[in-house]
Order: C-alpha cells, then sequence, then structure tokens
C-alpha cells in the first residue's frame, strides 16, 4: 500500500437507542500480519454479552437505504435502523436483545487493506481470526455465533469449518456451500451474468482504496485515501475473469476454495429457500447433510432473498438458537429434542408470486431426518409422444425413434425446447428432495466436418399447472416469478464417480475435474444424468407438471443467472440439433414422492 495505514477509531454513545457504537476498530490478523476494520455495536450496559459477527463485501458503512432502496422499504421495521445494512442483522434490534453485533469490511474492501479476492482461502483465514479476536474482548461472554444471509452466510461454512476457538453457533440462512457447484458453474456450464451483475454492482465498487465512494453514497472514502487504478488492479483478483479462466474443479483457483463440510462441528441452523434455485438452495440443503455438528438444523422457508431474513417469526427461530447456544437459554427446545431436525414448508395451491402474505398460507410440517426416510423414489417415464408416465418405453410400441431440438444456434429456425406432460394427477401428489434425469442423448453437428470439441449442454426446468392449465409461479430470489425447480449439465462433463462417499442415486456425484472431461462425438447416444437441484410442490388433484428440456436457458426462473458466456458457450460448439433418443433406451425423472399419510 503507498500509504501508511492508520489505526484510527471512533466511539459514539447513542442514547436513544441504549448502544455503544465504535467506528473502525483496527483488528490485527495473525496469519498474515494484516489488519481488518470493523463496526462494533453493543449495549451500553456494562457487562459481557454474547457477539454476532458478519464478514462480507457489500460494506459496513453502506446504509441498506442507499445500497438497495426498494427492498429496505419492503424490510420489517422492527429491524430498520440508521445502522441497517444488507443482508446482515439489524444492530438495534440485537443490542436491546443482549447481543453485540461485530460488522467486518472483508479484506481489500470498505475500509480493510489487502487483496480483494472474495470466497477464497485468504478471506476464510481473515474471518477465522476475526471470531477469535471478538471472543476474548472485555465486551463479549466469549461465545461468537454467526448469522446473516447470502453472501454473508455462505462464508460461514468454510470458516465454521476451520473451528475458530469462541465460535458457539451458526445460521447460514440462505448460502451456497460449495462454491464451484452452487455457484460458478452449474452442471459443469459457466453462470456467468450473476457473478458479472454482483461483481460490477456491489463489489468492485467497494474496493478498498476506490475513489468516489462518498460521493456516490456508497459508503465512505478509504481512511488512508484513493488508490490508483495500477494500484486497484494490483489488489484484485476479478471473480469474472478467474472464473472464465478456471472451468474445472482441479484448477489451482477452484481446488484452494474446497473444504470439508464434515470438519464442521459447531451446533448449526441451515435456513433453505425452495426458490433459490439457481445460487444457494443446493448449498444449504447439502451443507446441512454433511456437515459433522451433532446438533444441526435444517429449516426451508419461501419468498425472496432479502426479506425473509427479517420477518419476525423467522427472526424468533434465529433468536431462539442463538439464545439457546450462546446464553444457554434454551426455551424453544433446540437442545432438549423439542424442535425438530428438519422443517418443510409446503408448497401447497396458488399463491402468486412476491405475495408474503399468501405465502404465509402454506402449512409447514416437521421431519426427524433429510431426505424424508418414507420418499418412494418414482420414475416418471418419458415418451416420444411427450408425455411422463409410468410405464418404461422399453416395452412400449413406438415408431418414433427419437426427438430432435436446437442446440443452441439462434440461426436454425426449428424446435427451441421439448416438453414432457405428466398425465393429471389423480390424487394429491407430493414431490420433496432431489430429483435427477435419464437422458440418452446425442448432437448433430451442422458443421462439415463436425469441431473436435463438440458440446452439448442440457438445461432441464420442472413446472407445475393447475388442472386447468394455469401454471403456477412460485418466488425467486428477486422476486420474479420461478417454476419449481432446474437442473444442468455440460455432457464433456458427465462422468460419475459412484464410488464417492457423496453419490447418491438421487444425486449424482461428479467431480468436475481436468482429467474427467470426455469427448462428445457426433452422432453418439450417450446416456447421462441431470441432476436437478431439490424442491418442494404439493400437485392437487388434476394438476400436473412438466418436464422441459432444451439447449439454453429458458423462462420463466432465469432472470440474472443466465449461462451465456461467448467465451464458456461459443457458437461453433453449440450448433445443429440435439436428439433424445427412445429406441433401446429409457428416459426418465426420478421424482422423490412423499407417500400420503
Amino acid at each position: 500500500m503507498p500509504n501508511q495505514i492508520r489505526d484510527i477509531s471512533e466511539t459514539f454513545v447513542d442514547e436513544e437507542h441504549h448502544l455503544i457504537f465504535e467506528k473502525n476498530v483496527s483488528v490485527p490478523l495473525k496469519w498474515n500480519g494484516g489488519v481488518l476494520r470493523i463496526n462494533v455495536y453493543r449495549p451500553k450496559a456494562e457487562g459481557k454479552y454474547p457477539s454476532l459477527v458478519t464478514y462480507g463485501p457489500y460494506g459496513k458503512d453502506i446504509y441498506y437505504g442507499d445500497f438497495h432502496t426498494k427492498s429496505f422499504s419492503e424490510v420489517n421495521p422492527v429491524h430498520k435502523s440508521k445502522y441497517s445494512a444488507w443482508e446482515t442483522p439489524d444492530p438495534v434490534y440485537w443490542t436491546k436483545r443482549g447481543y453485540v453485533i461485530v460488522r467486518a469490511d472483508e479484506q481489500g474492501l470498505g475500509q480493510s487493506p489487502g487483496l480483494l479476492d472474495t470466497m477464497s482461502a485468504s478471506t476464510a483465514n481473515s474471518f477465522f481470526d476475526l471470531i477469535e479476536w471478538t471472543a476474548v474482548q472485555d465486551w463479549c461472554s466469549g461465545k461468537v455465533g454467526l448469522l446473516g444471509v447470502s453472501y454473508f452466510a455462505g462464508s460461514q461454512w468454510r470458516v465454521a469449518a476451520k473451528r475458530p476457538q469462541g465460535l458457539a453457533a451458526i445460521v447460514p440462512h440462505e448460502g451456497m456451500s460449495d462454491y464451484y457447484r452452487d455457484r460458478c458453474r452449474h452442471g459443469g456450464i459457466l453462470s456467468n451474468n450473476f457473478i458479472n451483475f454482483w461483481w460490477n454492482r456491489q463489489v468492485i465498487t467497494n474496493q478498498y482504496g476506490r475513489p468516489g465512494r462518498s460521493k456516490s453514497r456508497w459508503g465512505e472514502d478509504t481512511i488512508e485515501g484513493d488508490l490508483d487504478e495500477a494500484e486497484l488492479a494490483e489488489n484484485c483478483r476479478d471473480q469474472n475473469v478467474d472464473n472464465v479462466d478456471n472451468p474445472f474443479l482441479d484448477d489451482e483457483y477452484h481446488d484452494a476454495r474446497t473444504f470439508r463440510l464434515e470438519d464442521i462441528e459447531v451446533p448449526l441452523l441451515s435456513v433453505a429457500n425452495w426458490g433459490g434455485i439457481t445460487l444457494h438452495l443446493r448449498g444449504n440443503v447439502e451443507g446441512y447433510t454433511w456437515a459433522g455438528s451433532k446438533q444441526k438444523f435444517l429449516r426451508f422457508i419461501v419468498g425472496r432473498h432479502d426479506l425473509p431474513f427479517y420477518y419476525d417469526e423467522e427472526v424468533e427461530v434465529h433468536r431462539s438458537f442463538m439464545d439457546a447456544f450462546l446464553k444457554d437459554d434454551d426455551y424453544a427446545g433446540w437442545k432438549s429434542g423439542k424442535m425438530p431436525p428438519v422443517s418443510v414448508c409446503l408448497r401447497k395451491g396458488d399463491v402468486g408470486f412476491n405475495n408474503p402474505e399468501g405465502e404465509l398460507t402454506f402449512p409447514r410440517r416437521d421431519e426427524l431426518e433429510w431426505p424424508i426416510a418414507r420418499t418412494e423414489y418414482t420414475k416418471y417415464f418419458l415418451t416420444p409422444d411427450l408425455v411422463m408416465g409410468n410405464t418404461p418405453q422399453s416395452v412400449r410400441m413406438t415408431k418414433v425413434s427419437k426427438l430432435s431440438y436446437d442446440a443452441g444456434d439462434s440461426s436454425i429456425k426449428g424446435t427451441k425446447v421439448l416438453e414432457f406432460k405428466m398425465r393429471p394427477s389423480l390424487s394429491e401428489l407430493e414431490v420433496t428432495g432431489n430429483l435427477v434425469a435419464h437422458l440418452a442423448v446425442s448432437v448433430d453437428s451442422k458443421i462439415s466436418p463436425p469441431p473436435d470439441n463438440l458440446e452439448l449442454d442440457l438445461f432441464l426446468t420442472l413446472r407445475h399447472f393447475t388442472a386447468a392449465g394455469t401454471e403456477i409461479p412460485y418466488t425467486g430470489s428477486s422476486g420474479d416469478a420461478v417454476p419449481v425447480t432446474k437442473g444442468w449439465l455440460r455432457t464433456s462433463l458427465r462422468k460419475v464417480n459412484s464410488d464417492s462417499p457423496y453419490h447418491r442415486p438421487y444425486l449424482p456425484r461428479r467431480e468436475y475435474r481436468s482429467i474427467d472431461v470426455q469427448p462428445v462425438q457426433n452422432g453418439t447416444v450417450y446416456e447421462v444424468d441431470v441432476e436437478m437441484w431439490p424442491t418442494n410442490v404439493v400437485v392437487e388433484k388434476g394438476g400436473y407438471l412438466v418436464l422441459q428440456v432444451a439447449s439454453e436457458d429458458t423462462d420463466p426462473g432465469v432472470g440474472l443467472f443466465k449461462h451465456n458466456s461467448p467465451v464458456d458457450r461459443p457458437a461453433a460448439k453449440f450448433s445443429g440439433t440435439n436428439n433424445i433418443h427412445f429406441d433401446g433406451h429409457d428416459n426418465y425423472l426420478l421424482l422423490p414422492v412423499i407417500p400420503e399419510a
């Protein structure tokens, strides 16, 4: 850094809210000799209090109302104050209830100097040091909890696996646990559009030393002054560049971001949102499944990703969990067994989307495990007449050997999507769990001779319709309409590691390594299993599901999460016709059916 780091902090007494606000406190980092800057909000009354810590890139000093004005206008008023920040606990609410809030600028961002390298091992090391520092402060009881949404949830998994001293409980509320599979490459396909939006809007704009932050109401200018463009670039790892340049999980970039969920030991409450079908949902479910914690809980919710964290009923769940493990006040029964290991929100009925009041009518059911033990994994076979039925294709008579659709070249004027319709349900049908689609596929390239690097990307969508043929939408992360769930696969990365302990019949395990790449040859049929993300839907009598197979993103439910990188998906690789084969092949969707009680 060109300017000497200054040790500067300010302390304010807020008489109105009965709290003490310490701003820009410097925390020394043991692992690299650097420093983090944090804000501390603590009750005015003297004492030792458990502390809730957040660590992330969005700026500890960026006011929620400036960060996302519309979202903040809709936040539960009980959790709105002049200290509010995006996706984090509100200090006024929590200090009134006997907690300290510690909010840190991640290294290389806000007021914390260092290399901007989001979601990396180095940021986890800094987070680790912050937790251990917090636990020994005079105002801390020695117990630290982690509570936050999205990025502030995803960072919890990795640091908890490092087992810092003082960490007593974590609540990752909608946060990925697998950087590669959940966020960067769905089925091996680059999820570039969201990463680009996220990076350019709310990360790089808050880089340490970036000029003009205060003027644009994006936090405050850097204490040590601005850095020039060359210095800013030198102190930054751009996720857009890194994810394009590192397509495989054995690349050093991704390998350095892997860790073992089994190493997590602290009490865990994983909050998963059924609508988060393109970013967080999978990570919350897998995080719960593999965490080594003896006391762990999985709670499914619905709604947008920004607002439910502040709903009264959800905050009470968070608070009772933290009270149990940070204050030893277990009035809700988390330690005694009164609280169920799994709590499922059932998406039953059509309440529209982005309708919080309507979604409150969805029933909730407690379960003892995940996946649900009584699940009946049922194959719904796809037929050439575009039906999903119970009869295997191998015992059906048909003259149609394959169905074809456009491989992704916009110049081809053909069928873009195949849709397989389930026969109307004769009774209520509940689907809750992981899904997998088994397909026999091939590609016919329009280029002669076909390129050596031919590809076949599969984009799957499951949709829900009423008996009247009207689609039932659900609420997505951004408040948009989304379908039941989605799934993806790059066919050259079809190799499954069936020997892995993580492999399950309903969730194929892929390692996505460079050594796992298998060629896709023109006209050759490949049988593949496509992972679809976990879901819940209750299909009422007369209703039905539709499986959509395409070669590119389809609405509804794409929104910001497009897979349209010209580098990852160049036209030359994806031109011609894709096929699903039925002659001698069974194609099916494996559904996790929950039998009626």
